[in-house]
């Protein structure tokens, strides 16, 4: 299995995903493809004596997309951008799966206007995987679509579904739309249409949740549109960080909490460990025909060394041809 890595996003590029490919050519039995400007990325590595050299190749990719371009035009000029060939490639069958850390926009241009859609899916989203109270769950779509319509939605929904239920291994995922009741008719147009259209969906559809139920992990696949998604990600993000800051300043006031750090600091830990982001890889594209997933711009090596593990599974569970395969069963409900 080949996946393209695009050696040149992220603010730890080229570090960050030249040390996680090294570490994956290693361990999970896959070709590397590095994308990224050909100098920069051998001279990092050049710091790797001992990496597998049949398993990492080298493509050259001059150019990079900023994070302060217009990501369609960029996608358009910059046919030299690391994303820009990432995604030619994949289109043209020379990789199976590809992952960039860099520009979010750009990457979700790349997505749509070279490797493309799946046939009948009207727009890719972003699913990215949270960690909850209640283990991995997904909140689809995270900001790739801020208007959309009901059957968005809906199709948003079928994806999380199959991805979870291939990748993540939860047998009947809970579907719920995020909105601002639980009882069926609270929420906007957009929500109450989509609820109505959930019904016959074939998927687990539970209703509505709140966003308290986040992360609780009350839903396996918590939907909604791209603004309201990439709202409840970054207060979630902020929320981490505040609280992270706050339990550091509490063990480290004085003495006497120093000492009472040294018998709970296993479970904190272990607690640290099961919300860090960076145990979930990234965040797939999905709808496109071919395997895509973003990583986050902050992602060191241990994100994108699980981001290219997450693309692993992402081709060997074939999630690209069951929602496919679920597309076709919601539109047999709909004749019925």
């Amino acid at each position: 299995m080949k996946i393209l890595v695009d050696a040149m996003g992220g603010d730890h590029a080229p570090q960050a995903p030249v040390e996680a490919s090294v570490r994956a050519a290693k361990e999970l039995d896959v070709h590397i493809v590095l994308i990224g400007d050909e100098n920069i990325v051998r001279r990092e590595l050049g710091k790797y004596g001992d990496y597998p050299k049949d398993k990492i190749t080298v493509i050259h990719a001059p150019e990079m997309i900023s994070n302060h371009e217009e990501p369609a035009k960029a996608v358009r000029k910059k046919k030299g951008a690391s994303v820009v060939v990432a995604a030619q490639m994949l289109k043209a069958g020379e990789g199976d799966a590809m992952l960039s850390m860099g520009n979010t926009g750009a990457l979700l241009s790349a997505g749509l206007l070279i490797v493309g859609r799946i046939r009948g899916i009207l727009r890719p989203a972003l699913g990215t995987i949270l960690p909850t109270a209640k283990g991995p769950k997904m909140l689809i779509d995270a900001g790739a679509n801020t208007n959309c319509k009901p059957e968005n939605l809906v199709q948003f929904g079928i994806m999380g579904d199959v991805y979870m239920k291939n990748v993540i291994g939860i047998n009947e995922p809970r579907v719920g739309i995020m909105s601002i009741g639980e009882e069926e008719g609270k929420g906007d147009e957009l929500t109450k249409k989509a609820y109505e259209q959930f019904k016959t969906a074939p998927v687990n559809f539970i209703g509505n949740i709140e966003g308290r139920d986040v992360m609780e992990g009350n839903a396996d696949v918590m939907v909604c549109d791209g603004f309201v998604g990439n709202v409840v990600l970054k207060t979630i993000e902020g929320m981490g960080h505040v609280v992270g800051s706050a339990v550091k300043g509490l063990f480290t006031k004085n003495l006497k909490s120093k000492i009472g750090a040294l018998f709970v600091m296993g479970g904190v830990n272990e607690l640290k460990k099961m919300m860090d982001y960076r145990e979930y890889g990234g965040a797939p594209l999905l709808g496109c025909k071919k395997p895509v997933i973003k990583g986050h711009g902050a992602s060191d090596a241990l994100a994108v060394y699980n981001a290219i593990r997450q693309a692993k599974l992402f081709v060997a569970t074939s999630v690209i041809e069951g929602i496919t395969d679920k597309l076709v069963k919601m539109e047999e409900n709909k004749n019925a």
